[in-house]
């Protein structure tokens, strides 16, 4: 690599480091030229797609997302199930939105489901992971004393959001104009397992131009580490999110970009001295 060719012409240069970033912001220019270049030079580009990004998809017995729209849960478990096998739990914040989920703890979850045209995912939302389910039974007993006489649409006040206590009635499959009092065991335990179980249908990650960050990139395998450099093409450097490299949400991403580019801009520096 002896230069670059731009709109004006003709650079030339000793070094040249390659930084236009990944595919997840194309109205800033990353629309993915970088790799397009990288691989005109020989590397290897691997498939290219969104990472920390929001999730579409509906609640179980086909009840939209759109019902909950802005509604954010704090202190909850979220678990990723990937054909029915658990992959991922964590603890946080999400938020439903008219197409599906996102939020903190939505977006580092993404980053673990990576196959959506091969195998199914969903969700499980733990309301209340503070309390394991003898605990939350003995919390509900305590609310529906209280409430014994009112309808048990009228009996969660104390539990949950006012927005989410009809799409949690739905799912239990109790009557909501039912008296407390009159609840059964059977139908107290069907309400415990929405509440630690409540499901989310995933049926796709949103479009990648949602990302966060972009997976995929040029493989690291043919970057020198210490100094960022092509192990195949002499003073050609690379740095970012155009490597095949992310993380989760947090800053490590932008760590990332700090440290290879730093690290790239000495290696080229260095080169023409």
């Amino acid at each position: 690599v002896c230069g670059v060719v731009g709109e004006r012409g003709r650079y030339s240069a000793q070094a040249v480091v390659l930084a236009t970033g990944g595919v997840s912001y194309p109205a800033t220019g990353s629309t993915g030229d970088g790799h397009r270049m990288a691989a005109e030079a020989g590397h290897t580009v691997t498939p290219l797609q969104g990472s920390l990004v929001p999730l579409q998809g509906i609640i179980a017995a086909g009840i939209p997302c759109v019902r909950l729209q802005g509604l954010s849960l704090r202190n909850v478990s979220l678990t990723v199930f990937e054909n029915d096998k658990k992959i991922y739990t964590d603890f946080g914040e999400l938020l439903f939105t008219h197409f599906g989920v996102s939020g903190p703890l939505v977006l580092s979850a993404s980053a673990h489901m990576r196959h959506f045209t091969k195998k199914r995912y969903r969700l499980e939302i733990d309301l209340k992971p503070a309390l394991d389910e003898q605990q939350l039974d003995k919390r509900l007993l305590a609310d529906f004393a209280k409430y014994a006489n009112h309808d048990f649409q009228n009996g969660l006040d104390d539990l949950l959001p006012q927005k989410l206590i009809p799409v949690v009635i739905e799912l239990s499959g109790i009557p909501g104009r039912q008296k407390v009092h009159d609840l059964t065991r059977e139908q107290r335990q069907s309400l415990l397992r929405v509440l630690k179980h409540f499901p989310v249908e995933v049926s796709a990650p949103c479009p990648v131009t949602d990302a966060i960050v972009t997976s995929g990139g040029v493989k690291v395998g043919e970057v020198g580490p210490k100094t960022m450099e092509s192990k195949l093409v002499k003073n050609l450097y690379f740095a970012g999110e155009l490597l095949d490299t992310d993380a989760y949400t947090g800053g490590f991403n932008l760590q990332i970009a700090w440290a290879t580019g730093r690290l790239a801009g000495q290696s080229a520096a260095n080169e023409k001295e």
